[in-house]
């Protein structure tokens, strides 16, 4: 035994888990729990060489969805392994004021993870259009032939100024559509050459709004590819707790 894995966070009088549930490994560990005061973490034992295959990330989710059945949890990130149970009713015990809180806040409430990048030709043809500054530095080049070596500088300078703040400008607008359709917002880092990765909290029951805002900046911003993931257990709002929404300008 390399440790304790940890899959998640439930109130101590959360329904017994199924009888025979499986979780990660191969062979697949038999999940069970540890209860610490009024909390109980769902957990396993830890299997050598732990990393994120496929099969092992199915078998995490698998548990939490089983697990969610009976009431709210807080979903612990894939590889949250403890030395051994004791360190893990430890913590519960250090830490059952912000879980508790946690679970309560959580309860009935799913994640949506949001992703947008520039669709960089659509973005340049945009800068063209609407920046006359990048077009007539264009033009002039082209009519010399191409332009210096200086020429040809200062246009690409100005392009990249231009998208930076057309950057800028886009996730803002991202923001100000979204957030009012969600509970809480926490900012993840962005994928190289992104421009957002937003995970926003919602009601289980009623996510239509928030999902309608996304088509709305689809509609309003043909320029930027937006990509959603959900629903998914709210892993984003369990540590250190969301961030609230911007005010709607």
């Amino acid at each position: 035994m390399t440790g304790t894995y940890v899959y998640g966070i439930v109130n101590a009088e959360h329904p017994a888990l199924p009888d025979g549930l499986a979780g990660i490994g191969e062979p697949a560990r038999a999940v069970r729990t540890v209860t610490e005061g009024p909390l109980t973490a769902v957990v396993s034992e830890a299997p050598d060489g732990l990393s994120p295959k496929r099969r092992d990330l199915i078998a995490h989710q698998k548990v939490l969805s089983r697990t969610v059945s009976g009431g709210p949890v807080l979903p612990m990130r894939f590889g949250s392994v403890a030395p051994d149970d004791e360190t893990v009713a430890a913590v519960l015990a250090e830490r059952s004021a912000h879980w508790l809180e946690r679970l309560r806040a959580l309860d009935g409430k799913v994640e949506y993870n949001v992703r947008a990048q520039h669709d960089e030709q659509a973005v340049l043809h945009r800068l063209m259009a609407e920046d006359t500054r990048i077009r007539a530095l264009a033009e002039d080049n082209r009519a010399a032939g191409g332009g210096t070596h200086e020429d040809r500088q200062r246009l690409g300078e100005t392009v990249v100024a231009a998208v930076r703040a057309r950057e800028a400008e886009d996730v803002a607008a991202l923001r100000h559509l979204l957030e009012p359709a969600a509970d809480a917002t926490v900012a993840g880092p962005a994928d190289t050459g992104g421009l957002a990765n937003l995970s926003f909290l919602v009601d289980e029951r009623t996510v239509g709004p928030l999902l309608t805002a996304v088509e709305e900046v689809r509609r309003t911003h043909p320029h930027v590819e937006v990509q959603v993931n959900g629903p998914l257990p709210p892993y984003s709002f369990v540590e250190p707790g969301p961030a609230p929404p911007a005010d709607p300008e």
